[in-house]
C-alpha cells in the first residue's frame, strides 16, 4: 500500500523513530498514526531513549526563594509549545518543591534524588514518552544565606530568564530589584576583580598612559582615571559599574551602598544558552532513503 509522506513526517517528529520504521508502522496500520505509535511501542522501537540524540533547547528556567534559600534550575524541551504544556509545568513544580528541601551545588548532585519514587531523569524520560518531545533537566544551582545575609531572585514573565543573588545585609526587596537588573542586562562579571588579571593590567596601563593626564594636578588626574575606568568596566559588562536599570542616575555600586547591601554572588540562567540546535532537512532524508 501507498504511505502518505506527511504522515511519515508526523510520526517521525512525534517518535524520533527512523524513516523506514515509521513507513513500516504506517503500512502495518493502514496509515493510522495513533495505531502506528502503538505498533512502534509493541515492537520496542519507540522508547524515550530513542530521543536521547535529539536536542532540547527550549523550555523554562525557574527560581524560587523560601526563607534563606534560593534555588534555580533549567528544564528543557524541544519547543515553546511543550514548555507551556500542563504536564511539563507540573513536572517543573515538582522539581521546585523537591529542590527547596535539598542541599546541592549543581544538577550533578541531584542524580539520585527521588521525587514520588522516580529520579528526575526518570520523570523526564516518562514525560518524553508521553508528549513525544525530549525533556531534560539541564542544570541547577542553590544559594543559602547565613546569618547577616539575604537571598533574592527574579524570573522574567516568559520563564526564559531568571537570576538569583546573595548579599550581606537584610534588604531583600532591594536585592530582588538588582536580580531584575541582572536578568535584564546579563552582566559578564560582578566585580572589577573578576576580570582576567592580564586584561585588568592592560586596562590600567592604558588609562595611566593616556595623554589627557599630562600636566594635570593629581586630584584631576584621579578624577579622569576614575571616569575612564568606569567606562572600560561598563564596556566589559562589570555589574557594579553599570547604571542601575531602575534608576540610571546611580551605578549598581551606589544602589547597593544606599540599600546597605554588599553583593557576594549572582547567577543568571537563560533557556538554551550555549545549546546548538540541529536543523533537520526532512526532504533530504526522504530522498536519501529512496535511493536505498
Amino acid at each position: 500500500m501507498s504511505v502518505d509522506l506527511k504522515k511519515i513526517k508526523e510520526l517521525r517528529d512525534r517518535t524520533n523513530s527512523g524513516f523506514l520504521d515509521c513507513k513500516n508502522a504506517l503500512e502495518a496500520t493502514n496509515n493510522d498514526v495513533e495505531k502506528a505509535i502503538d505498533w512502534l511501542k509493541e515492537k520496542g522501537i519507540l522508547k524515550a531513549a530513542k530521543k536521547a540524540g535529539r536536542i532540547a533547547a527550549d523550555g523554562i528556567v525557574k527560581e524560587f526563594v523560601k526563607d534563606n534559600v534560593a534555588i534555580m534550575f533549567e528544564l528543557n524541551c524541544e519547543t515553546d509549545f511543550v514548555a507551556k504544556n500542563e504536564m511539563f509545568i507540573e513536572l517543573a513544580d515538582k522539581i521546585t518543591n523537591a529542590l527547596l528541601k535539598e542541599k546541592f551545588e549543581s544538577a550533578e548532585d541531584l542524580k539520585d534524588l527521588k521525587i514520588d519514587g522516580l529520579t528526575i531523569e526518570e520523570h523526564c524520560n516518562e514525560l518524553t514518552a508521553k508528549i513525544g518531545e525530549k525533556v531534560a533537566f539541564r542544570r541547577a544551582t542553590r544559594f543559602e544565606a547565613k546569618d547577616g545575609e539575604v537571598v533574592a531572585g527574579y524570573t522574567h514573565a516568559n520563564n526564559k530568564v531568571a537570576s538569583i543573588l546573595i548579599a550581606k545585609g537584610s534588604n531583600q526587596e532591594a536585592l530582588r530589584q538588582l536580580a531584575m537588573h541582572v536578568a535584564a542586562l546579563n552582566p559578564a562579571h560582578i566585580f572589577e576583580s573578576c576580570l582576567p588579571k592580564g586584561e585588568l593590567t592592560m586596562i590600567h596601563k592604558k588609562i595611566d598612559s593616556d595623554p589627557k593626564l599630562l600636566n594635570k594636578p593629581e586630584k584631576i588626574q584621579n578624577s579622569i582615571k576614575a571616569g575612564m575606568l568606569r567606562k572600560e568596566m561598563v564596556e566589559k559588562g562589570v555589574l557594579v559599574f553599570q547604571p542601575f536599570v531602575m534608576d540610571e542616575s546611580k551605578t549598581v555600586a551606589q544602589f547597593l551602598e544606599d540599600s546597605k547591601l554588599e553583593l557576594i554572588y549572582s547567577k543568571r540562567f537563560e533557556v538554551g544558552e550555549g545549546i546548538e540546535k540541529n536543523v533537520v532537512d526532512f526532504a533530504a532524508e526522504v530522498a536519501e532513503q529512496m535511493k536505498q
